[in-house]
């Protein structure tokens, strides 16, 4: 992935509403959900969800897909592994940080440590 493409994603997610839609869908699976189920799930507007689902699908992060009348999204999660993997590409210093690493904490300050927690 590419820088270009990484903020495009980013910012298609720094957006409230987006964000929960997508996280919706990442835990609806790869069987997806009907524009209406969405929208009723996250009481959005159906003009509002249209608007944030075109957002996403631009970005490379929800997949459409007509289904006789209806039109299924779901997590493009492929998309989502590449975003992932390309901001932990340098993690711990390249040094190929495990699954449950947190990266860098053992170097924070104990103040800064408090900060986010």
């Amino acid at each position: 992935m590419d820088s270009a493409s990484a903020v495009t994603a980013l910012a298609a997610l720094a957006q409230e509403h987006r964000l929960a839609l997508f996280r919706l869908l990442v835990q609806a699976g790869e069987i997806g959900m009907p524009a209406g189920a969405i929208a009723e799930a996250l009481g959005v507007p159906n003009s509002s969800l249209s608007f944030h689902l075109a957002q996403l699908h631009r970005a490379g992060l929800v997949n459409q897909e007509r289904r006789h009348r209806s039109l299924i999204y779901s997590a493009n999660y492929a998309s989502m592994n590449t975003l992932v993997a390309y901001l932990m590409e340098n993690c711990c210093a390249g040094a190929g940080c495990g699954a449950d690493a947190i990266c860098g904490l053992e170097a924070a300050p104990a103040s800064q440590e408090r900060k986010s927690a």
